[in-house]
């Protein structure tokens, strides 16, 4: 589970708000993880409890437009996070290599390693998983080395996290913490994955201790997660913040960090890259297998789901990397964008998973969510959205000023936005019976 919180995404994330906001933003880090962890649990509660993940459920309660848009939604968000992996991973390997393999070719290198893990996978699940575990814990210690040699102050992180602030210039980065932590196709995943645990489910004890047993995995993979993205955002508060260090990104973060901190560092934060570009590699291919097949009732084998993603994902990565080969900052700009993109896509997730978690005709009255419960998730999904309005509006008044026609398809596309999602919120009748 923790692999889903340290991608490439989350790095660039990390960074970007450590560099450009100091401290201020650790606690939408520490509440973000938080939320995501509360999601994550409603997500195996509902596989447990029914059998069905959350995409199986949304064909059988939604009609088929509403059904299908949300499932090329959830797509987006699934090529989105590939496309940061090959970035990130393409980036380590330009790195590691000190520039002899371009990022061209670290994009090709990592689109072909995603059959070698499906190899790992073929060999069994607790193999791969075990391989998992190695690399998180590679990211865990490279940061964790990181964050002891940058002097830290752990006052600052303290009060980080504990006072909440939040300027105007900093609702973007905010907006990209969120997105890259709780990413939409990774509530989808976890409702799937759940079920590969071998329960008895015609007895309501059994499943409540796998309940129990689930999230006490996931409170050890969240406190992972977390330490890893707190050592990468106090890293680049300590060394950049207000410092005048220009436009940092995942590929010159290693030159900026050898610099300030010295040239082992560059490593250091290499090899942490690599790991988590590589770790969250199955993770798209997985969500995308559940989606595609609870969505559409159609099963795809993993080889040519890796092909299909990766497809979409290298293409548009390839040309970037192409053209922007001697511009460090436009491989991160993509990046920063679709982790805004992440979190725009949120309620396409929140709402499936928080309305059939809160009907007791689907969950069952031992399993269905406390009144309590059903408030505060969607007391978190209005949150998210207000955040993005925020963000919308920050976008609108920097970006389309005076220019009335990109406003105006701006209007209209909120709108249909906002329609689309209070439909969802309501939903058919059927649905919330």
């Amino acid at each position: 589970m923790s692999i889903a919180y340290i991608d490439p995404g989350n790095l660039e994330g990390d960074l970007q708000a450590g560099a450009n906001t100091g401290y201020i933003l650790l606690w939408v880090l520490v509440w973000s993880t938080v939320m995501g962890g509360a999601l994550q649990l409603l997500a195996a509660k509902l596989g447990v409890a029914t059998g069905q993940h959350l995409a199986q459920h949304c064909r059988a309660e939604y009609p088929r437009f509403p059904r299908l848009l949300m499932w090329v939604m959830i797509e987006i968000a699934i090529i989105g996070c590939d496309i940061q992996e090959v970035i990130g991973s393409a980036i380590a390997i330009f790195i590691l290599s000190k520039g002899v393999i371009p990022l061209y070719a670290g994009v090709i290198i990592t689109a072909l390693d995603s059959f070698l893990l499906l190899l790992i996978d073929w060999l069994g699940v607790r193999r791969l998983e075990a391989m998992f575990g190695v690399l998180v814990g590679v990211m865990a210690i490279a940061f964790g080395v990181m964050f002891a040699d940058a002097g830290v102050n752990i006052g600052q992180v303290l009060e980080g996290i504990a006072i909440p602030r939040m300027t105007r210039s900093s609702v973007h980065y905010a907006v990209a913490i969120v997105g890259a932590i709780i990413m939409p196709h990774n509530i989808y995943l976890h409702s799937a994955l759940v079920q590969s645990r071998n329960i008895s489910r015609s007895k309501v004890a059994r499943k409540k201790e796998a309940i129990a047993y689930f999230s006490m995995e996931s409170a050890l993979a969240l406190l992972i997660s977390l330490f890893i993205n707190l050592c990468v955002v106090s890293v680049f508060a300590k060394g950049f913040y207000g410092k005048g260090a220009g436009d940092i990104g995942l590929k010159n973060a290693g030159d900026y960090l050898g610099e300030r901190f010295g040239s082992h560092m560059t490593f250091i934060w290499a090899l942490g890259l690599l790991a988590a570009g590589q770790t969250s590699t199955m993770t798209g291919t997985y969500s995308g297998q559940f989606v595609m097949g609870g969505f559409l009732n159609l099963n795809v084998v993993k080889w040519q789901r890796i092909a299909i993603t990766r497809s979409a994902a290298i293409a548009p990565t390839l040309l970037v990397a192409l053209a922007f080969r001697n511009q460090d900052t436009k491989l991160d700009s993509l990046n920063e964008w679709i982790n805004v993109l992440q979190s725009v896509q949120l309620p396409f997730a929140l709402i499936p998973v928080l309305a059939m978690t809160s009907s007791e005709r689907i969950m069952g009255a031992a399993f269905v969510n406390h009144w309590m419960t059903s408030t505060i998730g969607w007391t978190i999904a209005a949150g998210i959205l207000a955040i993005n309005a925020s963000d919308v509006y920050e976008f609108a008044s920097n970006e389309v000023a005076g220019r009335l026609w990109v406003l105006g398809l701006l209007i209209a596309a909120v709108a249909l936005y906002l329609t689309f999602v209070l439909y969802l919120t309501i939903g058919p009748i059927r649905y919330c019976t």
